[in-house]
């Protein structure tokens, strides 16, 4: 299949109403053909098609991880590049995309999670676009649901956003700490 073909299933797959049924699919194509589509549908924001690739590049990096460590840590620096000034991009959906990764693969949570938080630290990486901070926030989530604890041992980058003057990162801030600390007692 050629990649032209790849790409044109795999949007089709992605826009389906029943794209969650087509991970497996989307997953059984070699990771280096799939994921250049996939990271291309990260720029459409709001869309849920971006979602669902979110969800696609994870289980497909997380998978070749098992087999190919250096591959998907490959993948996870291009997402961090897309971020940078330098790579002419904007980087919709990295962040995101590199939290449910994490979230999917212990050895690369262990790797790159301080990066991710490096994204709303304000002397390290800092994302100074909103959305981009909020996509940030998104992927701190995803990884804070499947490892708390991980996410624990960055509670000082969290703890200043609680008092936000936005209220949507107030709300992100407080769910992640949710999960890192479970529910209230009664």
């Amino acid at each position: 299949m050629t990649t032209r073909q790849i790409k044109k299933e795999v949007a089709a797959l992605l826009t389906r109403p029943d794209a969650a049924d087509d991970m497996e699919k989307i997953a059984a194509f070699p990771a280096r053909q799939v994921i250049n589509p996939l990271i291309g549908f990260l720029c459409r924001k709001g869309d849920p098609v971006q979602q669902r690739a979110v969800e696609a590049i994870a289980e497909v990096t997380a998978r070749l991880a098992e087999t190919d460590m250096e591959r998907a840590r490959v993948i996870m620096r291009r997402l961090m590049w897309s971020l940078n000034d330098e790579s002419g991009g904007i980087g919709w959906g990295a962040p995101e995309a590199m939290g449910a990764i994490l979230a999917r693969h212990a050895g690369l949570a262990a790797e790159y999670a301080k990066i991710l938080f490096s994204y709303i630290h304000p002397d390290k990486n800092f994302l100074e676009h909103d959305d981009l901070r909020m996509d940030a926030f998104r992927g701190i989530l995803r990884l804070a649901r499947a490892r708390p604890r991980i996410v624990e041992q960055f509670r000082g980058h969290l703890t200043p956003y609680g008092h936000d003057p936005d209220v949507a990162v107030q709300r992100m801030v407080k769910e992640i700490f949710l999960q890192i600390d479970g529910p209230p007692s009664a």
